[in-house]
């Protein structure tokens, strides 16, 4: 997969972290692009777990048929 989907999200969470390392930091402000890009990644996200899902439900829902033929036997 070409797309990285999570570009945004891993920045949100390096930022997460760095606030957690800082005792004296106790808020985390995001601009309304970072809230948007993470918004979209999170959507992004979301649209490609419910056709894996959709995908994985009809992979389960498919017959597979066998045939088998014993040849011919003298």
């Amino acid at each position: 997969m070409a797309t990285n989907y999570t570009y945004h999200i891993n920045q949100f969470n390096e930022r997460l972290r760095t606030v957690n390392q800082n005792a004296r930091t106790q808020e985390l402000r995001l601009t309304s692009v970072e809230a948007n890009n993470l918004m979209s990644d999170i959507v992004s996200l979301l649209a490609q777990i419910s056709d894996l899902s959709a995908e994985l439900s009809a992979a389960r829902n498919e017959t597979v048929e066998v045939v088998i033929d014993a040849g011919g036997f003298k």
